[in-house]
């Protein structure tokens, strides 16, 4: 078997090979020179930052992962539409206090669908009272308004403690 040699061959960015990073959608969102809003899942959780651009690196403004909701306010750390609304909730709050206003959602390689846990973290940043351009439709409104009997208690209550 011959190897890939010679001046036509082109050795792409290590995070392109991996699968990790799609530069295209990396430059449009880092034009805008607005903060990014970086969601991303995970088997069993959420981690959502707000990231700025910097020529030495990005630099990251505030971390939450939906594992904190549950030392904070005791509230199940599962991947699902109702912790990433509140996790996304806490993050929003908490990038408040760093000056962010409004930002641009990152959804990295995940496939952005309607109602996706992707969206419902969008929705939680924006009741915290940031501001970004996005769609009504791809906010899972239906399942936020009306939580389960099982958790609606528990819902509302970490709403509130979040919200102050």
């Amino acid at each position: 078997m011959t190897r890939a040699k010679g001046p036509k061959y082109q050795v792409y960015f290590r995070r392109r090979r991996e699968g990790r990073t799609n530069y295209a959608k990396r430059l449009a969102l880092i034009k805008s020179r607005k903060t990014r809003m970086v969601v991303r899942k995970t088997n069993s959780s959420i981690i959502i930052q707000f990231v700025n651009f910097d020529f030495n690196g990005d630099k990251t403004l505030v971390t939450v992962p939906s594992t904190k909701l549950k030392k904070l306010f005791s509230w199940p750390a599962k991947r699902n539409v109702y912790t990433a609304y509140l996790t996304g909730l806490y993050a929003g709050k908490e990038a408040k206090k760093k000056n962010v206003v409004d930002f641009v959602l990152d959804v990295g390689l995940h496939q952005p669908t309607k109602g996706n846990v992707l969206f419902a973290a969008l929705k939680g940043a924006l009741d915290a009272g940031l501001k970004t351009a996005y769609s009504e439709e791809m906010i899972p409104a239906a399942k936020l308004a009306a939580p389960p009997d099982a958790i609606k208690a528990a819902f509302e209550e970490t709403k509130k403690k979040i919200n102050g």
